[in-house]
């Protein structure tokens, strides 16, 4: 298997947005969640769930709730990651929103590692997607989906790059 994490990958890490027909497999798959779930959470409480969509029906459903995730129809993978606010750090439930956050990056850094392609689909904080979402995927109501993750192997190619501006940087105070 390809190596998952090295810093090239930061920078290689771009928005796919077109895929071939190749299926990924399920140790990929499987690879990418564990990724995800390697991710930080407050007070370690991991208020993750993650639902793999790999029927085309159920993608192109999907991709009818989102008006800005159309490849969803075309990539054989899309990972929707799904925050439980009461798992969530007690008493500060909205850090679920962080930890889904470090999580789905993960999946975007190792899908890089393992000749993926992806891009990052906002979900919450929109409520129709919410609610669609909710409904297609059958997710209870005290579980929040986050995004789509479109997963595939790459039809175009980016180069790696940095976007590293240094004015917004700021030391010691602002």
């Amino acid at each position: 298997m390809m190596e998952v994490l090295k810093i090239d990958n930061l920078f290689a890490r771009r928005s796919i947005r077109s895929f071939t027909s190749q299926p990924v497999s399920e140790e990929q798959i499987e690879m990418l969640l564990k990724a995800a779930m390697a991710a930080p959470s407050a007070g370690n409480r991991q208020p993750w769930h993650f639902v793999v969509v790999t029927d085309p029906d159920m993608r192109n459903k999907l991709a009818d709730i989102h008006p800005h995730a159309q490849m969803v129809r075309q990539s054989p993978v899309c990972i929707v990651p799904c925050g439980e606010p009461r798992l969530s750090f007690p008493g500060m439930n909205d850090y679920w929103i962080q930890d889904l956050s470090a999580a789905t990056e993960n999946i975007l850094l190792a899908a890089v590692g393992l000749g993926l392609g992806a891009v990052w689909c906002g979900v919450y904080p929109v409520p129709e997607r919410v609610k669609g979402t909710r409904e297609v995927l059958g997710i209870p109501e005290e579980v929040v989906p986050f995004a789509y993750i479109a997963v595939g192997y790459p039809a175009e190619h980016k180069e790696p790059r940095t976007q590293y501006d240094p004015s917004r940087v700021h030391r010691n105070r602002w």
